[in-house]
């Protein structure tokens, strides 16, 4: 199946990659758009919500989305140039810094552009550049920008999981990662488990563990790649979780009530998952029997 699914002969498959990392440059740049704006465009909504019910006016009249306005120096005001915003190169070039009042550019925006490239070309090495692949890249990039939304705002936004669920859903109509009941009752059980858990721990400590939107980013990830996979994807994310966060504890000496979002350990847990899950659920229904 996967054959009729391939657009690129396999001897083009390192062509594939680096089309699909320059490719990933691009996405990269946008992501960081999302990445910065969404939880703004979250945040406004509420505002607006608010005021209405208030009977206020409006508190945020002007137009703000992904496309509108234009991105600028958030220091001095200066508008970012087509030139200004070539991936990587044009931080490289302007030494990290505004071309009009030398304010320092974060370097985070260049490194998520190349996490993206490499991400991309690796994904395209791998599942190739048909359908499969163009699947698989979404499914990444998708990742890719909760991974970061999560970090900044411990949110999760319904604008980016709720698309992944439904994206894995419909590539699955006719099995292109699993059998279509498997990817349902992925859906399913990956929110009824993380849901059962936030209501045993908040009913035995009395708070939350995590949010909702790490219950429909699990689901999403069984609607890509059934419920079968689910151990797999819980124990790489928990390991995975549970290592950094004690180290981030330590390291601050912030206690043990400082809150670590689970998002980025259950998203590079899903990659992990999607790129050798054969293997990982094989190595543990082994162990286990």
């Amino acid at each position: 199946m996967q054959e009729t699914l391939m657009l690129f002969s396999p001897p083009a498959t390192l062509a594939a990659a680096v089309v699909a990392g320059i490719l990933g440059l691009l996405i990269g740049s946008f992501l960081n758009v999302v990445i910065h704006r969404l939880p703004i465009m979250m945040q406004r909504e509420v505002d607006s919500v608010c005021a209405c019910e208030r009977d206020e006016p409006e508190p945020h009249p002007e137009k703000y989305n992904l496309v509108v306005p234009r991105s600028a120096c958030p220091h001095c005001g200066h508008q970012i140039t087509a030139l200004e915003n070539v991936p990587v190169i044009s931080w490289l070039v302007l030494g990290g810094k505004c071309s009009s009042c030398k304010a320092k550019i974060s370097a985070r925006y260049p490194v998520i552009e190349a996490v993206s490239a490499l991400l991309s070309a690796g994904l395209v090495w791998h599942f190739g550049f048909g359908w499969e692949g163009m699947a698989a890249l979404v499914f990444g990039w998708l990742l890719l920008a909760m991974t970061f939304i999560d970090i900044d705002t411990q949110l999760l936004p319904d604008d980016l999981t709720f698309p992944l669920l439904w994206l894995g859903l419909l590539v699955n109509v006719k099995g292109m990662f699993v059998p279509l009941q498997d990817a349902v009752l992925g859906a399913a059980a990956g929110y009824m488990v993380l849901w059962t858990v936030y209501w045993v721990f908040k009913l035995l400590r009395g708070k939350e563990g995590m949010g909702y939107g790490d219950f429909k980013l699990l689901a999403a990830l069984g609607a890509w790649m059934g419920w079968q996979m689910l151990p797999a994807i819980i124990l790489l994310s928990a390991g995975v979780g549970s290592v950094i966060g004690i180290a981030i504890i330590i390291a601050s000496r912030m206690g043990f009530d400082h809150k670590i979002p689970f998002g980025p350990y259950l998203a590079g847990a899903g990659l992990v998952a999607l790129l050798c899950g054969q293997q990982i659920t094989a190595f543990i229904y082994g162990v286990t029997g």
